[in-house]
């Protein structure tokens, strides 16, 4: 998991639960965006990785 990953990760579970205390609608659907970005991002490194570990042992 990178560290920008992380970072999304963190700001929209952040962003989640102030818009819950302060029932700010708008805030809680943008945390919950940035949640799946973040783990988006982390799939796709993922995917890469395992890609580049197939390519890497053919040679």
């Amino acid at each position: 998991m990178s560290l920008e990953s992380k970072k999304d990760i963190i700001k929209g579970k952040t962003n989640q639960a102030v818009g819950k205390v302060t029932s700010d609608d708008k805030r809680e659907l943008k945390g919950k965006v940035q949640d799946k970005v973040g783990k988006a991002k982390e799939k796709a490194e993922d995917i890469v990785d395992k890609v580049a570990e197939k390519i890497n042992k053919k040679d």
